[in-house]
């Protein structure tokens, strides 16, 4: 008898799986996690891949059939390109997608090609190396730049991140844009979140997906709205021209969530049916005390039997009331 596909109490079907194989990176983004970084998890508290393939091979019974891996930084963690071969295997997968913060991605970019992923998400906050440099705390743009240009040479899709900060970047909207005048690529701005490891970085979030909007509007009054596609986490435009698209998320005001189809589990093994609520339960826990894989199946059915309708209900029923204030590497970006 197959495996009953993943539905939440909503009736959205979920088949979208964000997979963060570790909270560590080797930057220090002003978005993501305070200058003096956070403290990391040991080693043992991680799920290894032997753990993490076993999971995809039952989700994947389930309908899982697009696995996004992020971090952390991905390519941190030793043996990642062993784990892509092993996974990639996957006849169920139908999309194995990765985001990376690009530092050290390019000379993996010709296997990752071979390996059938479909899609890099490139995290990219400025094309001006000062205020690249004010953003992560790392000097390393150049690199960044090279993988972006061996993502394209290798014609794999690519999907620039820009996360908007008032007073870090807001001038670097309409070069970010222009990169779409020459290049196959989105470029898709995103409202920043208190995923920062302190909390809210402002009282109001003044740059917001209207105002972003509306600032693109004014540079090019021709934009054009084009089609989302389906669960679309962003709203998408055209420049009259220009190869790419430009897309905007609103992953603040969380306008996407009626549509939401994705988990995520975190790098210890937390299931998270929303990015704001605290963790369901800890898929590691269970694992290590030997559970089957039907038993495993049940769990997840029953964590989005219960599932928050949007994010703003999610963020209510944290434990205790607890406000966001987590690193986005300990969830995975």
């Amino acid at each position: 008898m197959p495996a009953p596909y993943l539905y939440d109490n909503h009736g959205r079907r979920i088949n979208y799986l964000r997979l963060a194989v570790t909270d560590r990176c080797n930057l220090r983004c002003f978005y993501c996690m305070p200058e003096q970084g956070i403290r990391y998890l040991p080693r043992e508290a991680l799920l290894t891949y032997e753990e993490m393939a076993r999971l995809l091979r039952i989700l994947a019974g389930m309908g899982i059939d697009k696995v996004r891996i992020t971090g952390g930084e991905p390519f941190v963690r030793r043996d990642m390109m062993d784990f892509l071969r092993e996974i990639s295997r996957l006849e169920k997968l139908k999309r194995i997608n990765i985001t990376t913060n690009g530092t050290l991605t390019a000379p993996l970019v010709p296997e990752l090609k071979k390996l059938g992923i479909h899609s890099v998400n490139l995290s990219l906050d400025s094309l001006d190396p000062r205020r690249f440099f004010n953003i992560t705390r790392r000097d390393v743009f150049h690199q960044v730049w090279e993988t972006f240009e061996t993502l394209l040479a290798h014609g794999i899709d690519t999907k620039i991140n820009a996360v908007v900060m008032e007073g870090k970047n807001t001038e670097d909207i309409v070069p970010m844009a222009e990169l779409t005048r020459h290049y196959p690529v989105s470029v898709r701005f995103i409202e920043e979140m208190p995923f920062n490891g302190e909390g809210s970085h402002y009282p109001v979030l003044t740059w917001n997906y209207r105002r972003v909007l509306s600032h693109l509007q004014e540079h090019y009054p021709g934009m054009e709205k084009i089609p989302d596609p389906p669960h679309s986490t962003s709203t998408n435009y055209r420049i009259p021209g220009y190869q790419g698209t430009v897309g905007i998320i609103a992953a603040y005001s969380r306008t996407f969530c009626g549509t939401c189809n994705r988990i995520r589990l975190t790098p210890k093994g937390m299931l998270k049916t929303c990015l704001y609520d605290d963790g369901v339960f800890n898929v590691r826990d269970i694992l290590r005390a030997g559970a089957t894989d039907e038993q495993i199946r049940d769990t997840f059915l029953q964590a989005l039997g219960n599932r928050a309708r949007d994010g703003w209900e999610a963020e209510k029923m944290r434990t205790f009331g607890v406000p966001v204030q987590e690193s986005m590497a300990t969830i995975g970006g």
